[in-house]
């Protein structure tokens, strides 16, 4: 009798330990979606407040340093609201830890590896979706039918290519698209560190004098003129695509850790034991009253 008990006391055991390693799909699920509708609505309120340094308008580029770091420490407290709401659902909707437990912090640790898993699964997703419309913005995109005739400076170097082959009188029907994607690429090299080379100036400012009419000096300064905007724009959006590219990936890493700890927040929730003290205030939420962390 004594051995039938012990025996099953061990398949118990390892059906616990089994039990105790099994991760719960819907919850995982349930959390990245709590987290991105958050985000989603988060960054809804931003861009409309205007925190952000990309737009449709050539303005952006005036966009100043503060506002860069503004917005980039919006995503990280979007990031931290987000990840950290997902990851409480995650926690609080997944089954408790069993009773026959081998580690002390065995459910925590079960808890905290949910919201884990919500985090990841949400950036995920979310970096699926935004790869889908880049792409579809791509094939959409009328530069993409005249690849040949357009470069990489055209959408940051737009205005100042306008400038450059502005003209008060032009024969109709020119097509400028050529000249506008060689003078581009040209205007590209000012931000480098030998800048436009003395060759290239020179083709620049025939162009200009035989596309515009400009006498000679003027297309020269002209041409000077828009080779020193355009390295200040690109210089403009190299910063800004830095701070919030670097913004970005501290908010990722930083929900990373916030959906462990409301994870486990979570399921000391769900299981009534002590919660920490930032989530005390939830107590009054629930019809039972809960154990309150002591000093």
């Amino acid at each position: 009798m004594e051995t039938l008990v012990q025996d099953n006391l061990g398949e118990g055991g390892v059906a616990s330990a089994e039990d105790r390693r099994t991760i719960r799909w819907s919850s995982v699920v349930a959390g990245a979606l709590a987290a991105g509708a958050m985000s989603f609505i988060l960054i809804g309120f931003g861009v409309t407040i205007g925190l952000g340094v990309s737009s449709a308008s050539p303005t952006w580029r005036d966009a100043s340093a503060a506002l860069a770091l503004l917005s980039g420490l919006y995503l990280i407290i979007q990031a931290i609201i987000s990840f950290g709401f997902g990851g409480y659902i995650a926690g609080r909707t997944t089954r408790p830890a069993p009773a026959i437990a081998t580690i002390e912090d065995d459910g925590e640790r079960r808890d905290g590896l949910h919201g884990l898993m919500s985090w990841a699964l949400a950036v995920l997703l979310g970096a699926a979706l935004l790869a889908l419309l880049g792409a579809a913005a791509i094939d959409r995109s009328p530069m993409r039918s005249s690849a040949g005739n357009t470069s990489a400076a055209e959408p940051l170097l737009s205005y100042e290519l306008d400038k450059l082959f502005r003209a008060p009188r032009r024969p109709a029907n020119t097509d400028l698209r050529e000249a506008r994607a060689e003078a581009g690429r040209i205007l590209m090299t000012s931000s480098s560190h030998s800048g436009v080379s003395t060759d290239d100036r020179t083709y620049l400012v025939q162009q200009v004098a035989a596309l515009t009419g400009l006498a000679a000096p003027d297309s020269e300064r002209r041409v000077d003129a828009l080779i020193a905007d355009s390295k200040t724009s690109i210089n403009r959006a190299r910063r800004n695509s830095i701070i919030v590219a670097f913004s970005v990936a501290a908010a990722t890493l930083i929900g990373a850790a916030v959906a462990w700890a409301a994870a486990v927040a979570g399921g000391r929730h769900r299981d009534g034991e002590p919660l920490p003290n930032w989530m005390a205030s939830s107590n009054r939420f629930h019809r039972t009253p809960r154990a309150m962390p002591v000093p």
